[in-house]
């Protein structure tokens, strides 16, 4: 029976360390995030958009009074609601 010898002749790597180069930084005056505002755009309102509005609304009128015969009241009483929330 052959008894093979096993050489353990893996080579040992290096293990030096490296220094890291010294950082250099520019400070820049950065201005307080509390000072920049952000500014809000108006919602664009479409005429078909306020058309549905009105829309819905005249039916929740509607539904209040039971659906009675006044459409063109309703109507209007939407108009004027509606109107007066998107000049607001």
């Amino acid at each position: 029976m052959a008894t093979s010898k096993t050489s353990d002749t893996s080579a040992k790597k290096s293990t030096a360390t490296k220094k890291a180069a010294p950082k250099t930084t520019t400070s820049k005056a950065a201005k307080p995030a509390a000072t920049r505002k952000k500014t809000l755009k108006p919602a664009i309102i479409t005429s078909e958009d306020r058309y549905k509005m009105i829309e819905v609304a005249a039916y929740y009128i509607a539904e209040k009074n039971g659906f009675g015969y006044d459409h063109l009241n309703y109507w209007l009483q939407a108009e004027q609601e509606i109107d007066a929330k998107l000049n607001a």
